[in-house]
This record gives C-alpha cells, structure tokens and sequence, in this order.
C-alpha cells in the first residue's frame, strides 16, 4: 500500500470504489504492525476501527456519511475518549479509563471520522523530544536513532510514517508545530480558545490548545473547522463564527509578511535552516509579497516567562493526581504508607516522571509565598508586555515567518541530561502561545542528512483562514 498523503485522494478513490473504508482500516493496521519499532501507538482500537468503517461504508452507500467520512485518525494520549484508557503517558494514570469524550474529539466522530488508536506522547505533555513517555520514546521515521520532537511525537510520526491520515494533538509551546517539523508534516496550533479544551487533560490551561496534524495545509484546515467553536463545557472558548478554514482565500492586496532577523542570523540556529528559511523569504519576495525583517525585544524573555507560567499552571493543575482517588497508587511495602500525606508524596514521587516532577517543584517554588511576586506575577506582567509588542508587530504586517526550531532534529539522548538545551528546542514557537495567536508549521525542505526542515507562520488572532491560505500558498 502506498500511504495517501490528502484527504482529497482518499474521497476519490472511496467515490470510485477503488477503495472501502474497512480496506483503507486495514491497509492502516498492517502499517501500524510493519512500524512497531517506532512505537508510536500506546494502544491500537484495531476491532473498533473495523466496526467503523463498517458503518461508515454503509453511510456512504446510503449517500448520508458525514464529512470526514473514510478520514481515519489518530488521538494524541492527553484527549478522553468514552471506555478507553487515557493515560497523558504516564504511570500516574494506570488503568484509568475515560468517562467522558473530549468535545473536539465527538465532533470528529459526528462527522464519521474512524479513530484508529491513541498515541505516545511526553509526560502530560511536557517535552521536546517524546523521550519522557511512560510508554518509551518515539523514534522519528525519517531516521530511527532521532527524536520525533514533542510533546505529540507520536502524533507526528503516524502521519509521517502513513499509519493513519492525519493526527489530533495538542500544543501548549510548540507541541503540535514542533514535530511537525521534525517529521516533515503540517501542524497547525490555533488561537487560544478556537477549540473546546474540554476533555484534554490539562497541561497549563491558559496556553493549551489543541490542533491537527496532517500531511497538507487543507486537510488541517477542515479538521480545524469541524473541531472549533462555542461549547457549553469551556468558558474559554471562543463564540467567534467558525470560517470554512479549508475553503479560504488570501485577501486581494499584497500581503506584508515579517520575518524574525534571529530566525536567519541568530548563530544557534543550524546553517540548513538559516539557508532554507532565507529561500523561502527570497521566493516570496520574488511572488511580488512584501517581506522585511523584524526584531522582538523581548525574545529573550519568552522562554523564561513561558517556562514560569506554565510550570505554575501544571503544579497546580497536577495537584489532583494523587493515587487515592484514581490512577496509580504506591503499594511499596518496604516502607509503608502509614498516613494519608505519606500515601500522596510515594504515589506522586513513583507515578510522576522526573520532568513532570521537575515541573511540579519548580511551578510550586514560582507560586511560593516568598518568591510569587519575584516570579508568577512578574511573568505575567512580561507576558502583557510581549503580547503588547506582538500586536504592535501585526499593526504593520499580515504574517510573521521563522523557522519553526533552530536545528533540525536531534539524536535520542543528546539532550536528556541537559533539560535548559532541551528547552531551547521551543524558542521560535513559544511565543505564540505565550500570545495565544494561531501559528502552523510547514514542510520547507530537508537538510543534507534528509532530514525535514520546518518553517512556521504566524497571525493575529481568528486569522486560521489567510493563515493556512498563505501555507497552501507556500
């Protein structure tokens, strides 16, 4: 089987009867047992994908199948899924099973989409590399020694590697845009509040978004469209009208687009991305767009103050994984548990992974009594700073072009024991959480060892649209 790579393909093949559902189901799990070593799947719904298909051949034998139908997806391991586990891939979350479904995730299914298994990802989603997973790591498919990036690696490589057609993740600093990169896929990471957060485990709940994974920018764009919208369930989302994002035009003028000088000058990026950044700019320029670089000033302080944010946001939102109520809990019979306190700190201590817990002491030391105001509140007040220089920057400009990370990906461990380069892995894409705008990453090339290179583009807010526009465009 040669993997589809558009959804486009999939419906004209299904329209013709070249293919079935139930057929391309089977393509996929033959796929899926062809790359195990890549260990990208926590669990496989192999009968229940079946069953689907079923259905949905039936819906479109009978001309009533929804929009996704013979679309067949993956679920990042953070999304709750009705009687199936649901573990953020960690031990934390043994033999939890969820009892509800994620509200992006049912309006998939309500338009006939087949959900295929759910995918290995970092701890709770923290981590560049896939590395801190319960579950083992991820290997990145176009070189097996390498990371896939993270936190939805396992999102990533089934695209990239054709074992399901496209992924939903999720992205609190570059979790869906920064694999996507290193796996030579798309990933799109919409405005914060465009999709419900009901039903994904929360990470830091004023950055968390969710968004897909695919092979082009249209089929991210119609993922998006179905997923987005008011819900009853998440007072943060948005009530703005959802566009038909996959459907969408660039505006008729020329278009301004800014590009970060440190995305093409800055010495820690590698040569292969300054060169097939500058190539990108250089054609846009020579499309008739207006491209000119900029600098933010406060570059230096996104990384800090994302970094404080967030791992305030999970100390507390991590407080209730305490291995009474459910998940795992310590049964350690060397010493034990003699006391209510005692069972929490062995339950969390054995459960949690060391970059969770490296997370939980440093949001809990930032929120401390002594240190609040020298932390929380001081990063709060930079990140009103740097989201006041963002708007500034989209007064002028439509877009804003970088790469999507400094080097292309790296080998598995290179980066473990030193957590500070790891982070530095999310310099270009943090600031879009930090802001809450929407932001994609597309494939922009290879380096000279064939592996992907990615460019990211970033907009104002509800822009989705001339965002995925500009990377079809591209």
């Amino acid at each position: 089987m040669t993997p589809y790579r558009s959804f486009s393909s999939v419906q004209a093949d299904l329209k013709t009867g070249t293919v079935t559902c139930r057929q391309l189901v089977e393509q996929y799990l033959v796929r899926i047992d062809e790359h195990r070593d890549l260990n990208v799947f926590t669990e496989v719904y192999a009968d229940e994908a079946r069953q689907q298909a079923d259905a949905v051949d039936q819906k479109l034998a009978s001309g009533q199948a929804g929009r996704l139908a013979g679309m067949v997806i993956g679920i990042k391991d953070v999304l709750n899924y009705t009687g199936h586990s649901v573990r953020a891939g960690s031990r934390i979350l043994e033999n939890f099973t969820a009892q509800f479904t994620a509200t992006a995730v049912q309006r998939l299914l309500d338009e006939d989409v087949i959900i295929i298994g759910r995918q290995n990802c970092d701890e709770f989603a923290m981590g560049s590399s896939n590395e801190n997973s319960a579950f083992g790591p991820v290997r990145n498919a176009a070189d097996t020694s390498r990371v896939p990036g993270g936190s939805s690696g396992g999102s990533a490589v089934a695209v990239q590697a054709g074992l399901c057609l496209a992924s939903i993740g999720s992205d609190t600093g570059g979790s869906v845009r920064q694999p996507a990169a290193f796996c030579g896929v798309v990933g799109l990471k919409p405005t914060y509040g465009r999709i419900s957060r009901w039903g994904l485990i929360a990470y830091a709940s004023s950055f968390d978004c969710i968004g897909p994974i695919a092979n082009n920018a249209h089929d991210a764009a119609l993922l998006l469209e179905i997923m987005a919208g008011p819900d009853d369930f998440d007072s943060t989302v948005s009530s703005q009208p959802v566009s038909a994002y996959s459907q969408a035009t660039l505006p008729d003028r020329p278009l301004r687009i800014a590009y970060l000088r440190d995305g093409v000058e800055s010495a820690g990026v590698s040569e292969s991305i300054r060169e097939a950044t500058k190539g990108k700019i250089n054609e846009l320029k020579a499309a008739g767009y207006i491209v000119e670089p900029v600098d933010i000033s406060l570059l230096t302080y996104l990384l800090p103050t994302y970094y404080i944010l967030t791992t305030a946001e999970a100390s507390s939102n991590l407080s209730r994984f305490d291995g009474v109520r459910y998940g795992y809990r310590s049964v350690s019979t060397d010493t034990p548990a003699l006391d209510l306190l005692t069972l929490y700190k062995k339950s969390r201590t054995e459960g949690f992974g060391a970059e969770v817990r490296r997370r939980i002491l440093l949001g809990t030391f930032a929120l401390s009594a002594s240190y609040y105001d020298a932390y929380y509140t001081k990063a709060q007040q930079v990140r009103r700073l740097i989201r006041q220089e963002t708007e500034r920057l989209f007064e002028n400009y439509d877009f804003l072009l970088s790469p999507t990370t400094p080097t292309p990906a790296f080998k598995l461990g290179e980066k473990t024991d030193d957590p500070l380069q790891m982070y530095l892995a999310d310099i270009f894409t943090v600031q879009a959480n930090v802001v809450g705008y929407p932001a994609i990453s597309i494939p922009n090339g290879t380096d000279a060892d064939g592996l992907p290179i990615g460019l990211q583009l970033m907009a104002p807010p509800f822009a989705e649209g001339a965002l995925v526009a500009l990377a079809r465009t591209l």
